[in-house]
């Protein structure tokens, strides 16, 4: 695996399918989450007594308030397109396989994310192509909260076949 390239070193305006190479790793920039962001977004999405009430998170086996794993999620998907990675043309997120939560989101916790290029493959026509991008959300510990892959469908370059 190649070292992290900071997206805030590239210059993503014109990303194609043929630009992605496999192994690539981008690190995306990061977000620091507080109490109150999790209890709000808990509140909306996903009430769980250990992501809306202190007094309860402290009773259960978290021992403290945690972030909804959705939220962690939201958070990823928010910091991967705030980087720029897939460029101006975006990418179509066609599904996500291996999702996997592992460690509890705190409040104060700030959060990063890598996207690896682990497979790409070309459609039928030459207009766009699929690539897998495995992503891994750390804390400020460099501990991985949470992995999946992301299944994405990129636009080739116009006038090039993939």
């Amino acid at each position: 695996m190649k070292p992290p390239v900071s997206t805030s070193d590239m210059h993503a305006d014109d990303r194609y399918f043929e630009d992605w190479t496999i192994g690539e790793v981008l690190e995306a920039g990061s977000f620091t989450l507080d109490e109150a962001k999790i209890v709000e977004f808990a509140r909306d999405y996903d009430p769980q007594p250990f992501h809306v009430d202190p007094e309860a998170a402290a009773a259960s086996k978290f021992g403290r308030l945690i972030a909804s794993g959705w939220q962690t999620a939201a958070i990823t998907m928010r910091l991967i397109v705030d980087s720029g990675i897939f460029g101006r043309h975006g990418g179509i997120g066609m599904g996500v396989d291996e999702l996997r939560w592992l460690k509890p989101v705190f409040p104060g916790d700030t959060l990063r994310v890598t996207s690896e290029a682990v497979s790409a493959r070309a459609r039928p026509g030459g207009k766009n192509g699929i690539v897998h991008f495995k992503l891994s959300t750390f804390n400020q510990h460099g501990e991985a909260v949470m992995t999946h892959t992301a299944i994405v469908l990129v636009p080739c370059r116009p006038g090039e076949a993939a």
